[in-house]
């Protein structure tokens, strides 16, 4: 997902150098970074949260 949004970044560029006005992608791209920046915050306290992989099992137990 980051790596889309460089991709957007970069196009951005090449439109400013055009001369393009570019206002409203940098409002749109800004808002796509904030809305990854919580969704990863989410995740990482939704896995913080979750048990470990051995929660309920014997240590050396057998898997079958």
């Amino acid at each position: 997902m980051r790596v889309q949004l460089g991709r957007q970044r970069n196009d951005i560029m090449k439109l400013q150098r055009a001369g393009i006005c570019t206002a409203s992608a940098e409002l749109l791209l800004q808002r796509m970074l904030a809305k990854i920046e919580g969704l990863c915050a989410e995740r990482d306290r939704l896995k913080k949260a979750a048990p470990g992989p051995t929660a309920g099992k014997v240590l050396g137990g057998r898997k079958w």
